[in-house]
């Protein structure tokens, strides 16, 4: 008899987009994404930090003041977009912890990326989270909350349990 308790394929994407945002460095905000075909294998994966080059010590990491963090950060999104490297995302889904601001949405649009599966959407009603939504909902992007069956996944390196 087959195992019972295997997780969803949007519980599996979405956990692969929370596991990649561990890798963020950002002490406030850990944000990732994990782009996936049709055919649920995954195309890319990216977190929120600096460009490739631009050293974690050597920005900002503030949210206040005058040198802060936001005109250099890659949002998670973005980051995911710029790593497939050439593979086609015209159709694919995006997970993403967080619902994606307006310019991650035009990167998304411009990308072809069908649907957003987000699981937060904190910043909702702030006029980036408007024009975010007004964007993908006029391109036709399918946005969808996900209501996950179990509200954790808990992943061990010790193998021999």
């Amino acid at each position: 008899m087959k195992r019972k308790e295997y997780i969803s394929w949007d519980e599996y994407f979405m956990g692969v987009s929370l596991l990649a945002a561990q890798r963020s460095k950002d002490p406030n905000t850990q944000v990732g994404a994990c782009i996936v075909d049709s055919d649920n294998r995954i195309l890319s994966i990216g977190y929120n930090g600096f460009p490739a080059g631009c050293s974690d010590d050597a920005f900002p990491w503030a949210r206040e003041g005058e040198d802060t963090k936001y005109p250099y950060v890659v949002h998670a999104e973005l980051n995911a977009i710029l790593n497939t490297r050439g593979k086609t995302t015209a159709g694919a889904r995006i997970y993403v912890g967080l619902f994606p601001c307006n310019e991650c949405a035009k990167a998304i649009i411009q990308a072809g990326i069908r649907e957003v599966v987000y699981l937060s959407d904190k910043y909702d009603g702030t006029p980036m989270n408007i024009a975010s939504k007004r964007m993908l909902k006029a391109a036709g992007v399918t946005l969808t909350k996900l209501s996950a069956t179990r509200s954790e996944i808990v992943l061990s390196f010790d193998v021999e349990k």
